[in-house]
């Protein structure tokens, strides 16, 4: 069995009335919803399309991160 992926949520919660879309983790309300109920392979898809949607509307192309290589 494939464990869930974590949720892409960064607890900037705001839905931004102009496209219903959270302000922090670029997912609507349904796919907010949906998340936990999501396949492993929904959940992956999801997280292309959120990637994109936070590139169309900040220009952004990738987060960085904030683990420490060893």
């Amino acid at each position: 069995m494939t464990d869930k992926l974590a949720s892409p949520c960064i607890s900037i919660c705001q839905i931004n009335p102009t496209n219903g879309e959270c302000v922090g983790c670029y997912r609507t309300r349904s796919e907010i919803a949906r998340w936990s109920a999501m396949t492993t392979d929904e959940q992956k898809a999801l997280l292309l399309e959120l990637g994109e949607r936070r590139t169309a509307a900040t220009g952004i192309t990738r987060r960085q991160t904030r683990r420490r290589s060893a």
